[in-house]
């Protein structure tokens, strides 16, 4: 039987009975579609190789458990997995976006939320230049803190420093920028999701 031919809830009973060779058939399968997700969201080869790596040995060791029981969803548990390690690498690097109302964020969630095939990425793209076109309508003060915390990632601490306004009117120059933003999507009818 070829590889490709056995489901993938097979090959796991295969591993958790003892066939090793059926979690590297597993981990071939997958590793484009694992690795690339991950890439498009820390956009950096060896951290994407470690997160990986880490994704993995997750799996083997939750398998090794007896813990598994995704009934066959093989795949999506794995990118389960992957995606919380993105998240625990963001928050052990303090580069997520610190906002209170995390929904002020969302308008740029599409723009880290790369897919897996190049017709999406076209459309980030697209996106992308849109979101820029945007920003240039904003005021000078709100445009510099957005392009200082969103494309340089700099903490509001940093933005504060190199601005020489305080943390707080930086971060109320952010909630503006966020606000006239979705005024200015609003008042085009510009739509950010594909």
């Amino acid at each position: 039987m070829q590889d490709q031919l056995i489901p993938d809830a097979t090959l796991v009973s295969s591993y958790i009975k003892g066939q090793e060779s059926a979690l590297e058939t597993l981990i071939v399968r997958h590793k484009q579609k694992v690795y690339s997700f991950i890439y498009s969201k820390v956009y950096d080869k060896d951290v994407a190789e470690d997160i990986f790596q880490d994704t993995f040995i997750k799996v083997i060791n939750t398998l090794k458990r007896g813990a598994y029981n995704e009934e066959g969803k093989f795949l999506p548990w794995v990118m389960r997995i992957s995606h919380n390690l993105v998240i625990d690498y963001f928050r052990k690097n303090n580069r997520m976006p610190k906002f209170d109302n995390a929904g002020e964020f969302s308008i740029f969630s599409v723009l880290s939320d790369t897919s897996l095939n190049a017709e999406k990425s076209i459309i980030k793209e697209q996106v992308e230049s849109d979101v820029r076109r945007l920003v240039e309508e904003l005021p000078d003060d709100q445009k510099e803190v957005l392009l200082m915390r969103i494309y340089k990632d700099m903490s509001f601490k940093e933005i504060s420093d190199k601005t020489g306004v305080s943390i707080n009117t930086a971060l109320g120059r952010m909630r503006y920028a966020l606000i006239n933003l979705r005024k200015i999507i609003e008042k085009h009818n510009i739509v950010l999701t594909n």
